[in-house]
């Protein structure tokens, strides 16, 4: 048996933000027995902590979806390094497959490092077809100098900026709209967004990945940052912006994003947040197939 621990992300009171599962001593598991747990929980990730393969380092993770491994996600890595910091202010090293992601600890809020800095992602996203697959008109997609853009930093999201709050309340994916824009765009999730309460709102859908709607998606609003570099909203130096999603599915999240621009370019990206722990236990290990 393992044991394991149920948080809730970005947020700061229980049954709110993203859920989000910690399985302990999983040095001994499989891939394949980490993804039939990943399966069993059925949250948008669950994470999975071994031994540090360099004793100075924290911890060794391993991340999923319900239906495949990614290299790299926010809210597992806020609650994670949460959980491991068991309420104390410090320093937390995790191992990530897509690098080392320190991450700070100070009166409860965690804030991560992005292991990368995001580039433009190959595909394209027309606004006809992307207005088709989210159920608006063609005219809400986009505000200001804001565009869609494509942009991976470990995982790749489709950033479609849409014009009003009441547009992003409405979007859904549809079919078979929805799967022609994935091809084209060669990415499985689109993150919506707007302008909000002095930041940004938004809406992460990935359905394909086993996610109808994620309340609070880190990575994509780590990867946000070239977004907004691009379409001009970041300025030199450091920028913080609130950023708030899953208001939609009853679950509001609230987290912060920080950026850091040098001689016109991204040399820094931050994502800060809270959690709550919601539930503990423990889980049988799975039969190897």
């Amino acid at each position: 048996m393992l044991e394991y621990h149920v948080y809730d992300v970005f947020t700061d009171r229980p049954f709110a933000g993203n859920p989000l599962a910690v399985v302990m001593g999983a040095d001994g598991l499989s891939t394949a027995q980490m993804q039939v747990i990943a399966r069993q929980f059925n949250l948008s990730e669950t994470i999975f902590v071994m031994a540090p393969r360099d004793p100075a380092n924290t911890a060794r993770v391993r991340i999923f979806f319900p239906t495949a491994e990614i290299p790299f996600a926010g809210h597992p890595t806020i609650g994670c390094a949460l959980h491991l910091c068991g309420g104390r202010d410090g320093r937390v090293l995790l191992e990530e497959e897509a690098g080392l992601v320190p991450v700070e600890i100070r009166a409860g809020q965690a804030e991560f490092i992005a292991p990368r800095l995001p580039v433009a992602h190959p595909g394209k996203a027309e606004d006809e077809l992307v207005a088709l697959a989210l159920d608006l008109p063609k005219a809400a997609i986009g505000f200001g100098n804001h565009r869609p853009g494509i942009w991976q930093g470990g995982p790749a999201f489709l950033f479609v900026p849409v014009a009003s709050l009441a547009d992003l309340a409405t979007a859904r994916p549809i079919e078979p709209y929805w799967s022609r824009l994935m091809a084209e765009a060669q990415v499985g999730s689109a993150y919506l967004y707007t302008s909000g309460d002095a930041g940004f709102r938004a809406r992460m859908f990935s359905p394909t990945a086993g996610i109808p709607e994620d309340p609070a998606t880190g990575s994509a609003s780590a990867i946000l940052a070239a977004q907004l570099l691009e379409s001009g909203a970041l300025a030199e130096g450091e920028t913080q912006i609130p950023l708030q999603q899953g208001i939609e599915m009853g679950r509001p999240s609230r987290i912060g994003l920080t950026t850091l621009v040098q001689g016109g370019s991204l040399s820094e990206i931050r994502i800060s947040g809270g959690a709550v722990q919601v539930a503990e236990g423990r889980i049988r290990i799975p039969e190897e197939s």
